[in-house]
């Protein structure tokens, strides 16, 4: 018998391999000859670096790079095993948890550290650079990322017109003429799991200004600038980025990555898969394993579980997902390709006692459910 293993992390508690490492443990008290086969996974979100690490026997970078608030900061990102490919999570250098509540202010914040990160692996020999595009601070369009790569952006009088997405307004001419000649010998991925555009109700600043500290007023003019930024790069650059589904993750990060990177959009899951060749690895499975740390109805948007179970489904095998704790109209899952759903929590606990022991409490579920599959196939 194989089963696949193939989880997220359970965000604040454990990471995907160790999640795996306790469902394995779980599979081996019931199967105990059983082939098991383990791939951690993510989402393109929070933890994908480690996941992809581990998943490929990477390693980890660290490096000090320019916070959001313009401060250095210690970062990271990841080298995947075959030594050419960099994992970056833009968060890691530019995101929310990097700053203070003083300090949030999208007209000043930078992504200056992201571009950094993309330096320090074009340094190292990487040509294929995933960038992982959330939980970020910062509404400058990817202006700071553009300028780490030497892009300049002037205003009217040929002067750089400094940091943040406030300054945008002051866009008059865009020069890629000294931008890092490797980026062009690269391949750049975004990985996205929103389809904002750059500008209006549903763009960058209106969705996700309010989050990074803009009021009323910041989130107009964050728009408004974030508009020009869009009519001077179709004008220098003769692309229009304005409406391009992403074009408004990360505030406005996509529409930068588009437009001086000419980089992909793609969903985070179906990299990670790509990644990882879950598919080949599935194809001969008995039962798939997933899980994350909470599985409800917004599962099926893209998140870890819903891109296994769907992987799984074209080759009819059984997924039964474990989870911290089961959400709003999980059940909907059951037409969208999980076959039973179960939690870890198996009496009553607080979450912190929950997350405290999460791994036994994943290896006992685990135990309990393929137990009960047992008996059923020794019924057969």
């Amino acid at each position: 018998m194989k089963i696949v293993i193939a989880p997220d992390s359970y965000k604040g508690s454990l990471t995907a391999l160790q999640v795996s490492n306790n469902m394995e443990k779980g599979v081996k008290r019931v199967f105990k000859d059983s082939v098991v086969e383990k791939i951690p996974m993510a989402d393109g979100g929070e933890g994908t670096v480690q996941s992809l690490i581990d998943s490929t026997a990477g390693k980890i970078i660290n490096i000090k790079v320019t916070g959001p608030a313009l401060k250095e900061v210690n970062a990271f990102y990841g080298i995947l095993g075959d030594g050419k490919t960099a994992i970056i999570e833009m968060a890691a250098a530019s995101g929310l948890p990097l700053i203070s509540d003083d300090e949030k202010n999208p007209l000043k914040t930078t992504t200056y550290g992201t571009g950094q990160l993309v330096k320090d692996a074009l340094d190292r020999g990487c040509r294929n650079i995933i960038i992982g595009l959330g939980g970020s601070a910062t509404n400058d369009g990817g202006l700071g990322v553009a300028k780490a790569l030497g892009v300049k952006f002037l205003d009217i009088n040929g002067n750089d017109i400094g940091e943040g997405g406030g300054n945008l307004d002051k866009l008059a001419s865009i020069d890629i003429s000294n931008m890092d000649p490797r980026i062009k010998e690269s391949n750049i991925t975004a990985a996205c799991d929103v389809d904002n555009p750059l500008c209006g109700p549903e763009g960058a600043s209106n969705v996700f200004g309010p989050q990074k500290g803009a009021d009323k007023e910041m989130i107009e003019t964050l728009d408004r600038n974030l508009a020009n930024y869009a009519d001077i790069i179709k004008k220098d650059l003769s692309m229009d980025i304005i409406n391009t589904p992403g074009a408004g993750a990360a505030g406005g990060l996509g529409a930068g990555l588009l437009a001086f990177f000419n980089a992909k959009i793609k969903r985070g899951i179906d990299i990670v898969i790509d990644i990882t060749r879950l598919e080949e690895k599935i194809q001969d499975a008995d039962i798939v394993i997933t899980g994350e740390g909470m599985i409800d109805f917004q599962t099926a948007f893209g998140k870890t579980p819903f891109g296994v179970a769907k992987i799984a489904k074209k080759y009819n095998l059984p997924v039964i997902a474990i989870a911290g704790g089961i959400g709003k109209n999980a059940e909907s899952l059951y037409e969208k390709g999980f076959d039973s759903i179960f939690s870890i929590v198996d009496s009553p606990m607080s979450l912190d006692k929950a997350m405290e022991n999460s791994g036994i409490l994943i290896e006992k579920t685990v135990e309990r459910v393929l137990r009960v599959l047992k008996i059923n196939l020794s019924d057969d």
